[in-house]
C-alpha cells in the first residue's frame, strides 16, 4: 500500500473521502438542486474567467522552468474558448435534467430498469485544468461525488477552478464538500492512495498512456481508463481517395487533444500507383509527418520508416504511419492486436465489407466513411463527454453520463 509525505495521511484523505460520500449522498436526493449548481457553475466560470486565465499563466511560466513537455503545455495552456466550452457544457447539462426510468412492461410481473449514481468517481489527470470543471458537471449530474487529482504543472489553476467551483455549488445550497481535490502539494504518491481507497467506486484517469497504464496497474478499485491515439483506418480497394483524406485529416482537428486521430492507416494495393502518392502529398502539405513500413514507402526521401514497436503506440501528433493490407480480414485482424481500441475506421463503398467491419472490429467506437473526430461539447447533450475509452459497452466508449451510473432492474409482483 502506497503511504503519503508528512502533508498528507492516508487517514486525513480517508476522512475526506468519506465526506464526499456522504456529499454525494445528500445531493443525489434533488435533481433541482442539481440543476441550478450547475448553473451556478457555468455561470462561475464565465465570470472568473479572468482570474482562471491568470492562474494559468502563472502554471505557465513555472512550467517552462520544469522542462515540461510540449504536448502536456498544449494540454495546460488554457484560452478563453476552452473555458467558454467548459461553461457551455455545463448549462447544456443543467437543461438535460435526469434520466428518467423506463416505463415498467405490462405483465403480472413488471421489470423497470433505473439508472442510479455510482457514488463517488476519481479523476486522474495530467494538465487539462479545464476537465475539473466539466467533470463536475457530469457528476453532478448524475449524482456523484468526484474527487481530484490534478498535476503539479497545473496546481494554481487547479485550485482557483476548485474555489469557483465549491462556492458555486454551496450557493445551490448543496455540500460543496461533494467535490474534493487531493492537493498536488501531496506528491505524486496521493495519486495511488486514493485510487487504492475503498470510498472510490471508479477511477477515470485522464493524460499520456504513460499516467493510463500506472493508474491501472497501482488502482485496487474499477478503473475506466481513457484513451488518446492510435486509431486506425483501412483504406479497402473501393475506398475514395478525397474521403480518406478528410477522415484523417478532421480527426486531428480535435483542440488540444485529437483523442481520436487517426495515427495508422492500413491500405488495399489497388491504390498503390494513383491513390497513395497522391494522399502523401496533401498530408504532407498540411504539415503531417508520413512514416511507413519499407515495402510501402518505396525509398521516398519525405517518408520516415516507421519502427515495428510503432504500431500499439500513440504518437498524440500530426503523425501517420501506413502499411498494406490485402483485404479487410487482415486489416481487422491487425487492428484488433494493435490499435488503441477506442475508435477505429474503414473507408469503403462495399456494403458487404462495413457489416463485415461492424461485426468484427473489437474497438468500443466504429467509423465507417465517417470522420472519427472528438466532440467534448457534442451536439447532443446526453452524448457530453470527458473522452474516450476502449472498454466496449460504456456508451460507445464515450466518458459520458452513461459511464457514470449503474443500471438498477426493479422487479414488481402483480
Amino acid at each position: 500500500m502506497v503511504t503519503t509525505g508528512s502533508t498528507g495521511s492516508t487517514v486525513e484523505i480517508a476522512a475526506a473521502l468519506g465526506r464526499v460520500r456522504r456529499a454525494a449522498a445528500q445531493i443525489a436526493q434533488s435533481a433541482a438542486a442539481r440543476s441550478a449548481a450547475l448553473a451556478n457553475l457555468g455561470q462561475a466560470i464565465q465570470e472568473h474567467q479572468d482570474a482562471i486565465l491568470e492562474a494559468n499563466t502563472l502554471d505557465l511560466e513555472v512550467s517552462r522552468e520544469m522542462a515540461i513537455p510540449d504536448l502536456v503545455v498544449d494540454w495546460l495552456k488554457l484560452t478563453p474558448e476552452r473555458l467558454q466550452t467548459a461553461a457551455q457544457i455545463l448549462h447544456r447539462l443543467s437543461a438535460l435534467g435526469d434520466v428518467e426510468p423506463v416505463s415498467p412492461t405490462s405483465r403480472p410481473v413488471s421489470t423497470v430498469s433505473q439508472l442510479r449514481p455510482l457514488g463517488v468517481v476519481a479523476l486522474v489527470y495530467e494538465a487539462f485544468p479545464d476537465l475539473a470543471a466539466i467533470a463536475a458537471g457530469l457528476c453532478l449530474r448524475t449524482g456523484n461525488g468526484l474527487v481530484l487529482r490534478g498535476g503539479n504543472e497545473a496546481s494554481q489553476t487547479n485550485q482557483v477552478i476548485l474555489d469557483i467551483m465549491q462556492d458555486a455549488i454551496a450557493a445551490a445550497e448543496l455540500p460543496s464538500n461533494c467535490l474534493y481535490a487531493v492537493p498536488a502539494a501531496q506528491g505524486g504518491s496521493s495519486r495511488f492512495v486514493i485510487v487504492q481507497r475503498p470510498e472510490i467506486d471508479l477511477v477515470i484517469p485522464y493524460g499520456r498512456p504513460s499516467l493510463v497504464e500506472q493508474v491501472m496497474r497501482q488502482a485496487t478499485v474499477p478503473v475506466l481508463p481513457s484513451r488518446m491515439g492510435n486509431c486506425y483506418l483501412y483504406w479497402s480497394a473501393s475506398g475514395k481517395l478525397d474521403q480518406v483524406y478528410q477522415m484523417i485529416f478532421e480527426s486531428h482537428l480535435g483542440n488540444p487533444d485529437a483523442i481520436n486521430g487517426i495515427e495508422k492507416v492500413l491500405v488495399h494495393p489497388a491504390h498503390r500507383t494513383a491513390g497513395l502518392p497522391r494522399l502523401w502529398d496533401r498530408l504532407l502539405a498540411d504539415g503531417f509527418e508520413i512514416r511507413a513500413e519499407a515495402e510501402i514507402a518505396e525509398g521516398r526521401h519525405t517518408i520516415h520508416l516507421a519502427d515495428p514497436e510503432d504500431w500499439s503506440l500513440s504518437y498524440l501528433s500530426r503523425t501517420v504511419a501506413f502499411r498494406w493490407a490485402d483485404d479487410l480480414d487482415q486489416a481487422i485482424d491487425w487492428m484488433n492486436r494493435h490499435s488503441s481500441g477506442h475508435a477505429d475506421c474503414l473507408a469503403t463503398t462495399d456494403y458487404d465489407e462495413s457489416r463485415k467491419f461492424s461485426r468484427k472490429v473489437g474497438s468500443a467506437s466504429a467509423y465507417v466513411n465517417a470522420s472519427p473526430r472528438f466532440f467534448r461539447n457534442a451536439e447532443r447533450a446526453n452524448d457530453v463527454g470527458l473522452g474516450m475509452t476502449n472498454v466496449v459497452g460504456r456508451s460507445g466508449g464515450l466518458i459520458g453520463l452513461e459511464a457514470l451510473v449503474a443500471h438498477q432492474r426493479l422487479i414488481y409482483g402483480g
